[in-house]
């Protein structure tokens, strides 16, 4: 099997992109995405956003990740020079029909969200026994 079967091109595309993302920018996290025999692990690199305000959902057969950093500057300060306007992240993915999408599990750990989608029961690699007749 090869890595392209499990995730397929981000749905987060400018062609894809549905009017409300059009008009709500956000940064687009790097994701590396490594498959294995029992299913895919995504880790998304999302610096300053805390665990309140992560969002993961599936619906069908996509992931969405959003996420919104907290920068924490005090009151009376203003920064001088930011070469990060948006503050938020969002990235979306299609997911194959090989995954089991209600299995998905997630932690976040030092802004690196580690997404683990296993495969479905008939995707699982499988002995088959052979008899002697």
């Amino acid at each position: 099997m090869n890595t392209t079967t499990a995730v397929t091109a981000p749905a987060d595309t400018p062609a894809r992109a549905t009017p409300a993302e059009r008009r709500d920018p956000a940064l687009v996290p790097p994701v590396d995405v490594i498959e294995d025999s029992s299913g895919i692990t995504l880790y998304a690199d999302l610096p300053g956003v805390p665990k309140e305000r992560l969002n993961l959902r599936v619906e069908g057969d996509t992931l969405s990740v959003e996420g919104e950093m907290q920068l924490g500057l005090p009151q009376d300060m203003s920064p001088s020079h930011a070469e990060v306007q948006l503050s938020r992240f969002r990235r979306t993915f299609t997911l194959s029909k090989e995954l089991d999408a209600d299995k998905v599990s997630a932690e976040l750990t030092h802004g690196v969200l580690r997404v683990r989608i296993p495969k479905a029961e008939h995707a699982q690699p499988r002995r088959i026994e052979v008899r002697v007749g």
